[in-house]
């Protein structure tokens, strides 16, 4: 019997005990899982909370939302209450869990409702279930809820369900981490009737709730939802344990569906009803395949068939396990066992059956020994619907080697040597144990051929040299004979033993290099970041390791181009592009030794994921014929594979920056949109109005009235001028056309000015300014500096109340000079410090929106950046109000003649 102590499947795993390593000191997390709101998370939490309060532990409220729900209310009572934490939030008092105060306080568990919940800006964390992870690294347990709506991975089905998209989400990984997860489950008639009745929502909301939400469709879809995502979790805690504990499986808790592949005819028919049991099962499955030394043997397109079985497999959505084994049928049932499946999926067996007599059959050995696992025997049709390449495979090459059987020869020359030394000097009765080290010697340097040959070389030179009557090939004593022939057999069984024991070594060897040259590309490939990287990263990569020239090429409009090559190479005769585009448009290959138009000068290969096609491979070397051997077609489908999933992660990353940038578009055409037919439309009404009454009733109207017509007129001109500017002064910062026109300039100078085109807009405040005369000159370009002065005192002449003061000051700070200017106004919201710089943004403070486009502080922050310097905003911290700070750096010295004119006459 074998020493089960070796055996890795009945020690304990290292992976669970891991995990349950990471949780000790840790609080424990418990959820109170709902379909939606109503069913009674909350109260189940509190009258769990009130159970571990009555056995003495010390239990807190960190936050529990009642609602305003009696019922909820009372459980209540009873329990110490942590104080909330109030922030200010666009002038608004908002409460939030007291993380500090919990942490300090250290209960031994904290009741925290709402795991889902976004917490106020301002709070430690943006969500409450970081929050709860924080608790939890503290040692203190925690009982949560959570409506399964809110877990991020079901997002989408649930507004596929609902309709209605859910934006407060929690990753899975908080319930995959939780040590308890409780489903709270009432049925659909209940809830709703729980709805009508108050209980959740008040009438009016509820109403809406049950018209919209609380369909009894939705809430039956909704709790299949969460009864399925519990049964998932509670199925992974089963494994856990089992692994943790060393426990020999099946538990048939939950059905886990394992299918066991080989290089039968039979593969893709074993796959695919894998795939619909799972399916009929709602289970997860896995695709089994056992190295043996025979697979050194098999032939390329036995190997082929394999790889592609694996590979259909892990497209159909299996997790693939490669595993070495002597005795396949007893590797089969232990992993099946460690793993808890329920259900073994193998073909019928395809052997004669004599052979199944002598070697044995790994199916009728799995249904004698898997015990409580049930075994799909599946006979499957010999190559129905088996992947064809569609591609003529070169031979390997296998010249012959002259030096290996050289060396054989050198090998027995030397245990000839070392016998008559031997025979010479010490009684050796066997001195065949020195002819079969250089039969061992020989089948670990040159492998079977040079290994049979030592042993036949050897076998002539003991009975030549050693056996009576020596120097002759004639045996005349029987024992000789036996000893030849014994020693003939035992140096063919070890030369064949250590042949195979040398080609496992260099298969391993060779497997390990590709393994770890396949790490790094992936490595390589996870560290770009764009989509021509990647495509040299391949390029460079599969000509690398398969010693071929590489183009790629990727859809273009209607057609495909070439994108990128190694060497770099993007000539394409016509024959190659009609090859490439027929692999394209059909997903097959296309060109040399393909079945299509082989007559191109490369093999073109098509680039997939799961999904679709991304592009085309083109493959050529200075051979002729075929291109890849089989074992390089394998290895090109793993490097495709990889390539194909980088380039569609490039993709994937592209589109969503696209939609960013069109969702930007669009909100940025409705703001400009929106603004103009206000802020264009209001001026053309008035001087439209203003000019039709002077025309019409010109004499009429008294002189005072038409001056005041006249100067409306100029006033909205005006206004409407400054909208004109500040559109087209947008238009220049978006486009990257601007050009600063630099001069040295006293900032005394350029404040005067701004304020001279302001005096009209700050006619109704007092304008106080502070700018010590000995500042050194600023090397800016007026024009724009003073634009952006002028904005920012119009800025703050629209939101200070009039008889306030606009102040503006100056002074150096080391290297720089700062520009304030400080209003009197009711100052701007936290979170709108940075945004206000955005372009059509506008704070909403008040009942009263002032008019204005958006685009004045955007244009300042442009400007004031094109020349070198930043802009910040602030609130005044003596009274309300706001300030804008330019920081303008000192130039490091006159220089140029067309600067020094602006130094005064």
């Amino acid at each position: 019997m074998p020493d089960d102590s070796r055996d890795p499947h009945t020690r304990p795993s290292p992976e669970a005990l891991l995990e349950h390593a990471e949780r000790e000191g840790r609080g424990r997390l418990k959820i109170f899982l709902g379909a939606a709101p109503g069913v009674g998370k909350t109260y189940e939490m509190l009258m769990s909370g009130r159970a571990r309060l009555a056995d003495g532990l010390d239990v807190v409220i960190g936050v529990v939302e009642t609602h305003g729900r009696k019922e909820t209310e009372a459980l209540v009572d009873g329990f110490e209450i942590v104080p909330r934490r109030l922030i200010d939030y666009r002038g608004q008092k908002l409460d939030e869990m007291d993380l500090d105060t919990i942490l300090a306080r250290r209960p031994q568990l904290v009741l925290v409702d709402e795991l889902a919940h976004t917490n106020a800006s301002g709070s430690r964390h943006p969500k409450r279930y970081m929050d709860v992870q924080e608790i939890l690294s503290s040692g203190i347990d925690v009982y949560s809820t959570l409506n399964i709506q809110h877990v991020e991975s079901l997002n989408d089905v649930v507004a596929q369900i609902t309709r209605i998209r859910v934006r407060e989400t929690v990753p899975d990984l908080i319930i995959d981490r939780a040590d308890d997860v409780e489903i709270i489950d009432i049925t659909p008639d209940d809830l709703i009737k729980r709805l009508n009745d108050g209980k959740v929502y008040v009438p009016t909301t509820a109403r809406r709730a049950v018209e919209n939400y609380f369909s009894p469709g939705n809430l039956t879809a909704l709790r299949e939802l969460a009864l399925r995502r519990t049964a998932q979790r509670v199925d992974e805690q089963l494994l856990n344990h089992m692994q943790a504990h060393a426990i020999s499986g099946p538990w048939a808790a939950g059905d886990r569906v394992l299918v066991c592949l080989d290089h039968g005819r039979n593969g893709a028919s074993l796959v695919r009803y894998a795939r619909r049991q799972a399916d009929r099962l709602r289970a997860p499955w896995a695709a089994l395949h056992l190295e043996t030394p025979r697979e050194l043997h098999l032939s390329d397109e036995d190997k082929d068939r394999l790889a592609a079985n694996m590979r259909l497999a892990e497209q159909l959505g299996a997790e693939t396990v490669i595993l070495p084994a002597l005795t396949p049928s007893s590797e089969i049932i232990a992993y099946a066992n460690a793993n808890n499946f329920t259900h073994i999926v193998v073909g019928r067996p395809s052997r004669p059956r004599w052979r199944q007599l002598l070697q044995g059959s790994v199916t009728h050995d799995l249904i004698r020994h898997a015990g409580d696992i049930s075994v799909h025997v599946i006979s499957g049709e010999r190559g129905e619907g088996e992947p064809q390449r569609g591609v003529k495979t070169a031979s390997p090459p296998k010249p012959f080697r002259l030096r290996p059987y050289l060396n054989s020869t050198v090998f027995v020359g030397l245990a000839i040597l070392s016998g008559f030394v031997l025979d010479q000097t010490l009684d050796v009765r066997n001195l065949a144990l020195v002819l079969l080290m250089a039969v061992l010697a020989s089948a670990v340097r040159g492998g079977l051929g040079p290994g049979l040959y030592a042993s036949i070389l050897g076998a002539l030179s003991f009975n030549f040299f050693f056996l009576d009557p020596r120097y002759t090939f004639t045996v005349q004593d029987p024992e000789s004979l036996v000893a030849l022939v014994f020693y003939l057999g035992v140096a063919i069984v070890a030369s064949n033993l250590t042949a195979a024991v040398q080609r496992q070594a260099a298969a391993a060897r060779q497997r390990a290099r590709t393994t770890e040259d396949l790490y790094l590309f992936s490595k390589k490939l996870a560290g770009t970041g764009t989509l021509d990287d990647v495509l040299w990263a391949t390029a460079f990569q599969i000509a690398s390791m398969l010693k071929v020239r590489v183009v790629i090429l990727l859809p273009e409009g209607d057609t495909i181009a070439v994108k990128a090559g190694y060497p770099p190479d993007d000539t394409l005769v016509d024959a190659d592009i009609a090859a490439a585009k027929w692999a394209w448009e059909h997903n097959r290959p296309a060109g040399r030794a393909a079945d299509t138009l082989p007559g191109a000068k490369r093999l073109y290969l098509p680039l997939r994921t799961g999904r679709e096609a991304v592009g085309v491979i083109g493959l050529d070397n200075d051979r002729q014929g075929p291109l890849l051997t089989p074992d390089q077609q394998r290895l090109f489908d793993a490097l495709a594979d990889q390539a194909a999933l980088a380039i569609e992660r490039i993709q994937l990353v592209s589109d969503v920056d696209k939609a960013k940038l069109a969702a930007e578009t669009d909100r940025l055409r409705t703001a400009l949109l929106t603004s103009i037919s206000h802020d264009l439309k209001t001026p053309l009404a008035a001087i439209m109005g203003s000019a039709g009454a002077l025309k019409d009733f010109g004499t009429e109207i008294p002189e005072e009235a038409r001056a005041e017509l006249l100067t409306s007129v100029i006033d909205e001109s005006e206004r409407l001028n400054r909208f004109i500017a500040n559109l087209l002064d947008m238009t220049r910062i978006g486009s990257g056309a601007m050009e600063p026109n630099y001069a040295l300039h006293y900032l005394g100078d350029v404040v005067g000015t701004a304020l001279s085109r302001a005096a009209k807009i700050t006619s109704g405040h007092r304008i106080e300014v502070n700018i010590p005369a000995d500042l050194p000159m600023l090397r800016i370009d007026p024009v724009l500096f003073e634009q952006v002065l002028f904005n920012l005192v119009d800025n703050a002449a629209k939101y200070a109340p009039e008889g306030t003061v606009i102040d503006m000051r100056s002074w150096r700070n080391g290297n720089a000079i700062l520009i304030s200017v400080i209003d009197e106004g009711p100052g701007i919201p936290p979170e709108d410090l940075e945004r206000i710089f955005d372009s059509f943004y506008r704070v909403r403070k008040g009942d009263h929106v002032r008019a204005g486009t958006g685009l004045g502080l955007s244009i300042c922050r442009g400007f004031v950046e094109a020349m070198g310097g930043t802009i910040r905003a602030a609130n005044r911290s003596d009274r309300s109000g706001a300030i804008f700070t330019i920081s303008m750096p000192l130039p490091d010295k006159i220089s140029g003649p067309d600067e020094l004119p602006f130094l005064g006459d």
